[in-house]
């Protein structure tokens, strides 16, 4: 039995632990402070909750971040420490470029391995293999229903209660965007990470009221040819601004746990 931990207990958390294979288990959460008890009742005494990584006992054959760009800058290190196989679902974190340099020299010292994962999208691997022979140009579009953005930036550049068709209310590069989005543009990190980097790679956030899903459109040229991928996918019915296929994406990394052949 391999047994898993995780960071952040919120709607994709919840979305993602009933789908483990039967023989992956939860071990450990770790949430705030304020949410353990609460956090207790819903997993179980099976299960350790605790607010810090170094109150656990044992050690997690795989750990998932699911908590948000504070949450993994406040666990990352500490699980890196303890040679961990991290999977981490808020890529925009990795915008700050010396956050994410300390993660690579921290996790090479420690024998860590720091997985990001695909999340809301696809073509992930065939934007990587493609930045080997060389990649010109590549454009994230992120397109979603006005009130999928509530509670975002795009708020202080948009009236979304007022838009009436599709308007695009942001353009700038991947750092910028997964910077003011920090909930909504993991995509366009991942992306940048995969590709051509933070500030080459392009982004266009749109508000559409005619969308009932979460729309990502990713344009790529290069050697290898060109590449238009559009995924249109459900949003977490408890969190709208996360889509399903995001938190598949983190089930698919604890379904490998025990595999011996990956793909």
């Amino acid at each position: 039995m391999k047994k898993i931990m995780v960071i952040g207990y919120g709607a994709m958390a919840q979305t993602v632990l009933p789908k483990l294979p039967l023989d992956v288990k939860l071990g450990w959460v770790v949430v705030m402070p304020q949410d353990i008890e609460s956090t207790r009742k819903l997993v179980g005494s099976d299960v350790e909750v605790v607010s810090q990584v170094s109150q656990i006992t044992g050690v997690p054959d795989r750990v998932i971040e699911m908590a948000g760009q504070a949450g993994l800058r406040a666990h990352i290190f500490d699980l890196i420490e303890k040679g961990l196989d991290i999977g981490v679902i808020s890529v925009g974190t990795f915008a700050d470029s010396e956050f994410t340099e300390k993660v690579r020299e921290e996790a090479k010292k420690y024998g860590a391995r720091v997985h990001v994962l695909s999340g809301a999208i696809a073509g992930v691997d065939g934007l990587a293999s493609a930045k080997v022979a060389g990649l010109d140009a590549v454009i994230y579009q992120g397109r979603k229903n006005p009130r999928s953005w509530k509670g975002s930036h795009a708020e202080q550049l948009v009236d979304l209660d007022a838009i009436t068709e599709a308007t695009t209310f942001f353009k700038g590069n991947a750092r910028e965007a997964a910077t003011l989005f920090p909930a909504n543009a993991n995509v366009a990190a991942t992306l940048a990470l995969a590709g051509i980097g933070m500030e080459e790679t392009k982004v266009e956030l749109i508000a559409d009221p005619s969308m009932n899903c979460n729309q990502h459109k990713i344009l790529a040229k290069g050697v290898f040819g060109e590449m238009e991928i559009v995924m249109r996918g459900v949003p977490l019915e408890n969190n709208p601004k996360t889509s399903m296929l995001a938190a598949l994406s983190v089930a698919r990394f604890c379904n490998q746990l025990d595999d011996s052949l990956i793909v």
